[in-house]
């Protein structure tokens, strides 16, 4: 599904240039519910980045179901973001003119593709998150956890390849942040989503199926969850960072 390989990216500022992302590379199958985590300035949030081409890569390779990103030009990329990947980020970017069910289906208003099936999508998602009761409520009527759900649902309404989250549960309660995790257990299991995401929280990145930790621009450990239960992975990853941290 999602293949990077090589990646670097540097940030020029004046005369010098910062090395951010040195030689990254991983993999996210069909179906995987995977995390990147990391201490600030690992280099999470450019790799992300990257992926949803926001910003251009310095070298390497970024494959999406087959296609290399580096190689589309600016309208096939807007392309790619609207219709093959979805986007959830912390601070939930609801529009908060619109209606939860006007949110969910921005994209498919911006794609000009509303119709019947986008409106039984919408339907379908709204059931799969509990928030139908919500629907027509603005954000402003609605709980952080409500939010994000509703963004969630957003993500997915043009049937995306991907779904990119950046700090998902950043700005959330531990009840909402179960929830926003639920949902993506939930899309994963009842829509086939694919899901990569990018947390500081522990509590979160024990739920995914493999969560790639990041230092100092490289991939510094690859944790699978395998047959542990969640809490004994959460323990695991919170070793390895307390490893990390004494290296």
């Amino acid at each position: 599904m999602l293949n990077v390989q090589n990646l670097h990216k540097s940030y020029q500022v004046g005369k010098t240039a910062y090395e951010v992302l040195k030689g990254v590379s991983l993999e996210v199958q069909k179906g995987e519910f995977v995390a990147v985590m990391g201490p600030s300035g690992s280099g999470k949030t450019t790799l992300l980045n990257c992926v949803s081409c926001y910003i251009p890569i310095d070298s390497g390779s970024i494959t999406l179901a087959g296609t290399e990103l580096a190689r589309l030009d600016e309208d096939a990329l807007a392309d790619v973001r609207n219709r093959q990947l979805g986007f959830v980020f912390q601070d939930f970017l609801l529009l908060d003119g619109l209606t939860v069910r006007e949110n969910i289906l921005l994209p498919a208003i911006i794609g000009g593709t509303v119709n019947s099936q986008t409106e039984q999508r919408e339907n379908q998602l709204c059931d799969v998150f509990g928030i139908s009761h919500i629907r027509e409520k603005y954000p402003a009527e609605i709980s952080g956890g409500e939010k994000q759900r509703t963004a969630v649902a957003r993500a997915l309404i043009n049937h995306p390849l991907l779904i990119l989250a950046d700090e998902p549960t950043g700005n959330l309660d531990s009840k909402s942040s179960r929830a926003v995790i639920r949902s993506f257990e939930q899309a994963r299991e009842s829509l086939e989503a694919t899901i990569f995401m990018v947390t500081h929280d522990s509590f979160a990145a024990s739920f995914c199926d493999r969560v790639v930790i990041l230092q100092d621009g490289l991939v510094w450990r690859t944790l699978e969850k395998g047959v542990y239960d969640r809490a004994a992975f959460q323990n695991r990853l919170l070793d390895a960072i307390r490893d990390m941290n004494r290296e």
